[in-house]
């Protein structure tokens, strides 16, 4: 299993994927459709003390976000297999620059927005560009789903050398048996440790 037992915050960013209102608010997309979970609810404040911490002392926070990206008729171009999964999604929903799309009340402001086609922060976006720029060489990764977007992010950064925290209380999935099994999966990839050990590992290094 991967470790870290120390975080330098000013190389390194909380980067929190899909933590937005079409997902988590109640009059967001997910929301209206019943489509939410408590486990995914809980998620932005259990998140916020870490990166109130982290920011504190140097670090920066990122927040990758799901678009759908309309087309000329305004309709959203969206993937066959995600219009079967969720065919409540309509018009307006996750698009760039609406409030359904934007970060959670709770976690705002992120100092770098990451707009996301696909399920990893990493694929077609100016994800590795800001981690160049800013020179930061660790993430820490939380949001959901913890089997989706969160482990495609986690497996492409491993791909690219990049070490990551994946927070195992600051993710989760639709379903509790998957969340479990996603993180034992990705044991080899990343450093699994809960919101608690993080901070405490951020709050050590001042």
């Amino acid at each position: 299993m991967a470790r870290i037992d120390r975080i330098d915050p000013s190389r390194t960013a909380l980067l929190t994927i899909d933590l937005q209102n079409d997902f988590i608010h109640p009059e967001g997309a997910y929301g209206r459709a019943g489509q939410s979970a408590p486990a995914i609810a809980a998620l932005p404040q259990r998140i916020k003390p870490l990166r109130d911490a982290l920011k504190a002392r140097g670090g920066a926070y990122i927040s990758a976000q799901f678009s759908l990206i309309p087309g000329p008729d305004g309709e959203p171009l969206i993937a066959e297999h995600l219009k079967e999964l969720r065919p409540f999604l309509a018009k307006g929903d996750f698009e760039p620059g609406s409030w359904g799309h934007g970060l959670v009340d709770t976690l705002q402001a992120a100092d770098f927005t990451i707009e996301k086609v696909a399920y990893s922060a990493f694929f077609q976006t100016r994800l590795e560009f800001v981690l160049k720029k800013m020179q930061i060489d660790t993430l820490i990764v939380g949001g959901i789903v913890t089997n989706g977007g969160v482990a495609s992010t986690l497996r492409d950064a491993h791909l690219r050398d990049i070490p990551t925290v994946m927070l195992t209380d600051g993710c989760a999935a639709f379903s509790a048996e998957v969340h479990d099994a996603t993180i034992t999966s990705l044991g080899t990839v990343t450093a699994p440790m809960d919101c608690a050990r993080a901070t405490a590992l951020v709050e050590a290094a001042s």
